[in-house]
């Protein structure tokens, strides 16, 4: 994926494990519920400076609850 092109983060709550991986790697784009621990998107649609970020959080992710789409 290029940097130079926009991306969309979606995430699945269904299916977040509550890790807090995300959160804590990127905390400008996702956090937690304060209640279940699931993820909680904070910016469906990054700059740039932060598609590596969204990209290593779905890397990162045990459950797969974070898609990371060029758009």
């Amino acid at each position: 994926m290029s940097a130079d092109r926009p991306v969309t983060v979606a995430v699945d709550t269904d299916v977040c494990c509550a890790m807090g991986r995300c959160a804590a790697t990127a905390p400008g784009l996702f956090d937690q519920d304060p209640d279940t621990g699931t993820v909680i998107l904070l910016d469906a649609t990054p700059p740039p400076e932060l598609h590596d970020a969204a990209r290593l959080c779905a890397e990162l992710c045990p459950c797969q609850a974070i898609t990371v789409t060029e758009t």
